[in-house]
């Protein structure tokens, strides 16, 4: 992790050389922080060849081996249904698997507004209505909700009392669209104090929710291979065995 960025953490921890993910502290609630960049090989992976949900993050490791490679570091990407499918837009390897979802909707995903998370030329955070009115072209996207930030400016129905709190991750993305930050919390956490990580920590303009209770990581540099109930879309880097 960058120093600048270590700095305004005031991270509890020494950095490691060449580690994508770190365990941090921010005003004394736990996180993983997971930072990818345009160099990398960053995919959402949701339907496997079989036509099949991946499931797992074991899933995704076996079908990567064919090509030589296995997930660096993975997360949970994304709210699903029962059946496993995305709520909300899904486009994988530039085939859209479900169409975009703008308007009223049910659960964290209709606390309006939500997002979508595009992998393309660059890493962007777009909000839905935003996206609808001009998409940006997207090798990879998921849509979730609601919006941690926007603009700057955490999502307005944050509450700072809420007692709301469960396990969180979600996605930031630099201003200039070069670097990618995910963020699952280890202690449960409200929405406003995970939305405020990303504003006032990582001074991301705009950033997602993925989900939270079921959520999840794959970082084995930390020695986390977490397994639960099968997971919808799931997003990761690729790299060489």
């Amino acid at each position: 992790m960058r120093n600048s960025l270590l700095g305004a953490l005031a991270a509890l921890f020494l950095p490691v050389a060449g580690q994508a993910c770190e365990a941090i502290s921010y005003r004394g609630q736990g996180y993983v922080l997971c930072e990818a960049t345009s160099a990398d090989d960053l995919r959402i992976f949701q339907t496997g060849a079989d036509g099949r949900t991946y499931g797992s993050f074991t899933r995704v490791n076996n079908a990567l081996r064919d090509e030589g490679k296995r997930l660096g570091f993975a997360m949970n990407a994304g709210m699903y249904h029962p059946d496993r499918s995305p709520v909300g837009l899904m486009i994988e390897d530039g085939v859209t698997r479900k169409d975009l979802v703008v308007g009223p909707s049910e659960g964290n995903f209709g606390l309006e507004p939500n997002g979508v998370f595009c992998i393309g030329e660059r890493f962007r955070v777009v909000e839905t209505r935003a996206f609808a009115a001009d998409p940006p072209s997207c090798r990879f996207a998921t849509q979730s909700g609601p919006m941690l930030v926007i603009d700057g400016e955490l999502h307005p129905r944050f509450l700072v009392n809420s007692d709301s709190r469960y396990i969180r991750n979600g996605v930031g993305v630099s201003g200039d669209g070069a670097t990618a930050y995910f963020v699952i919390s280890t202690d449960p956490v409200t929405f406003h104090e995970f939305g405020s990580l990303f504003r006032d920590a990582l001074k991301v303009p705009d950033a997602l929710f993925f989900d939270g209770s079921i959520s999840r990581l794959h970082a084995p540099e930390l020695g986390r291979d977490d397994i639960g109930f099968p997971l919808g879309p799931i997003v990761g880097t690729v790299v060489d065995r």
